[in-house]
């Protein structure tokens, strides 16, 4: 496997995609996820649930991303709640979208006659679904208007991909003329709009809130821990014949020099890797039918009652009760997620 870091997206963000889309279904939209970031690759079967749910149509990203609470952008929206104009938050939205999402950038341009918001997809196209790139355009634009009202909608939307269903809902949700099959995502802005300052505003709260996000984005730029690294390692691992061996040589560290330093972070080799099959475990049996005596050997126990023994260890239930009651994720087999 490679260790190159997998984009990811915030779990207040995943949460908050999932809670828009049930107001459209009527669904419960809570969801125990695991982390305070998913991978990509995470979040794209949980868009592929929403986008597979009943009543889902061919808007459902569109309006999701309308529905968008500041609380689902993190950071990133309390700083669009304080800004002093439209272009201060999409100056935000350019430097801070990483801690939302790193699977798209988006880019500011003033040249010319207009403003020009941009958001460009940084994982291959093929893995990103058009309605998540349309959710995130259309909640940029209700982004905009906690700064510039309700009423307020730019001079028009492009989007790189065709039109799927009617256009009413565009026009309806934007507000303003939008164009399908453009060379770009684009939402295009009055100047006199973006400088237009906001009466009421907090600088010093904004401030507060630009140092922590900085703080944030500082943390998600650094390099990963060893643990850390180890995790992503023993994640696609073949479990069975998983040794420290052969995740040092992985991470181009001696054995000692590994234990060392997952020592000095807190943990040790034995904790990570019961970690990675307690995890494995439950993937699998959200996600797969496969009966205990095929799952033990891919978690790398020795069999169906070593199974059981440690699954109740780490869940307090039996693997067979848990399997009962779990939500499940998504129907793929062995668990494997391959995902904004």
């Amino acid at each position: 496997m490679s260790l190159t870091e997998p984009p990811t997206v915030t779990s207040c963000y995943a949460l908050a995609v999932l809670s828009a889309a049930a107001e459209g279904t009527g669904g419960s939209g809570y969801r125990a996820l695991p982390a305070d970031r998913l991978r990509y690759a995470e979040m794209r079967v949980l868009w592929d649930e929403v986008l597979g749910a009943r009543g889902a149509g061919p808007h459902t990203g569109l309006l999701v991303g309308d529905r968008i609470r500041p609380t689902g952008l993190h950071i990133l929206g309390h700083l669009v709640l304080t800004s002093a104009s439209l272009a201060e938050a999409a100056l935000a939205a350019e430097r801070y979208h990483p801690l939302v999402s790193q699977a798209g950038r988006v880019s500011v341009d003033r040249r010319g006659d207009a403003g020009r918001v941009r958001y460009r997809p940084t994982v291959d196209p093929a893995a990103m679904h058009p309605q998540q790139v349309e959710a995130v355009v259309s909640s940029m634009v209700r982004a905009g208007r906690w700064i510039a009202g309700d009423g307020w909608a730019p001079l028009s939307v492009s989007f790189a991909h065709p039109r799927a269903g009617s256009a009413e809902p565009y026009a309806r949700v934007l507000g303003c003329p939008v164009v399908f099959d453009a060379p770009e995502n684009v939402i295009t802005v009055a100047h006199e709009d973006l400088d237009r300052r906001r009466p009421l505003h907090d600088p010093a709260l904004n401030a507060l809130h630009r140092a922590y996000a900085d703080r944030l984005l500082h943390q998600l730029s650094a390099p990963p821990a060893v643990a850390e690294r180890l995790r992503q390692w023993l994640e696609y691992a073949a479990l069975g014949d998983a040794g420290p061996a052969g995740a040092a040589k992985e991470l181009g560290l001696g054995v000692r020099t590994l234990r060392r330093a997952l020592q000095a972070e807190g943990t040790s080799w034995r904790t990570l890797l019961d970690t990675a099959r307690h995890g494995r475990a439950r993937r699998l049996l959200e996600t797969t039918a496969l009966p205990l005596d095929r799952i033990a050997p891919l978690v790398g126990l020795s069999g169906a009652t070593a199974l059981v023994r440690a699954f109740t260890r780490w869940e307090g239930m039996p693997p067979g009760a848990y399997r009962s009651r779990g939500p499940r994720l998504s129907p793929r087999d062995h668990g494997g997620a391959a995902h904004g």
